[in-house]
């Protein structure tokens, strides 16, 4: 009714993020150990950046981007989701405080989808500590955390961990899956039990536990797929690992079969002849 909605749903916002303050605050405490809830609010930042209209991603991802990024070191080290700032012509970081300042990009791993950037000034915050992906399981308590403090953070638990298959010819395997739902995802901060860096968010999928369609849920990429690449990436801006092969082509399954719905622009399937609506066999 609407004369009880306004007095309803203020108290209910507050008792949301009451409940979610003590998450975070429990998350990132535990005893005898930092870092405190501000250390890891602190680390996480806006990030912002524009694309020139002549790049491939574009018109698929936009000329303009926006998410998160996570500060791990202190000469202003951000990691994100790679596709903000893939083909990016500049790129802002906004602080916590809301000053911004320049950032250049340092290395963006198709494998594995993570992006760095590196900001023209060492950022005023504790970096985060990255954590162990690997040690997440289904069920699994953790909390998601964006740019904006304690408003842009939620509750959430381990829905499933799998491997995923994207139609863009990407494979990452042990991708974690969390419910409910954080809608601002890029680049999004996943928090474990210890207050570490466990995840970045990448997308929003609708069969995250494959049995039940239609049961939408946040992915992120576990933290573990950049520890053994981290330093190829900060001394050669790619990783070492070999080369995954690319057709070229976006594909969508149904019936059990893969077809192919439009091809990229100057990529080798469209020159060997690839057309949308073959079935790849």
């Amino acid at each position: 009714m609407p004369g009880r909605s306004g007095p309803t749903r203020k108290p209910r916002r507050i008792m949301a993020l009451a409940v979610t303050f003590v998450a975070v605050a429990s998350l990132a405490s535990p005893v005898g150990a930092e870092p405190s809830v501000g250390d890891v609010l602190g680390a996480i930042v806006r990030v912002q950046s524009e694309i020139d209209p002549a790049a491939r991603t574009a018109n698929s991802l936009g000329l303009e981007r926006e998410g998160h990024g996570v500060v791990i070191d202190s000469s202003g080290l951000v990691l994100t989701v790679g596709y903000l700032i893939l083909e990016a012509v500049s790129v802002t970081v906004t602080e916590p405080q809301g000053a911004s300042q320049p950032a250049r990009v340092i290395a963006y791993d198709h494998n594995t989808g993570f992006g760095l950037l590196r900001t023209a000034r060492p950022l005023p915050v504790t970096p985060m500590r990255l954590g162990d992906s690997g040690a997440l399981k289904v069920g699994s308590d953790i909390v998601v955390i964006g740019s904006g403090g304690m408003k842009n953070a939620i509750r959430a638990k381990v829905v499933a961990r799998r491997d995923f298959a994207g139609y863009w010819e990407y494979l990452l395997p042990d991708a974690i899956f969390t419910q409910p739902l954080f809608r601002d995802f890029p680049g999004v901060a996943l928090i474990d039990t210890a207050g570490k860096l466990v995840g970045i968010g990448s997308l929003i999928v609708r069969d995250a536990m494959q049995q039940a369609r239609m049961n939408p849920a946040n992915m992120f990429l576990p933290i573990e797929a950049l520890k053994p690449i981290l330093g190829q990436l900060l001394a050669t801006g790619r990783s070492q690992s070999p080369r995954r092969p690319w057709i070229g082509v976006y594909t969508r399954e149904h019936g059990n079969r893969v077809f192919v719905t439009r091809l990229a622009d100057e990529g080798p399937g469209g020159a060997a002849g690839v057309a949308a609506g073959d079935i790849i066999v």
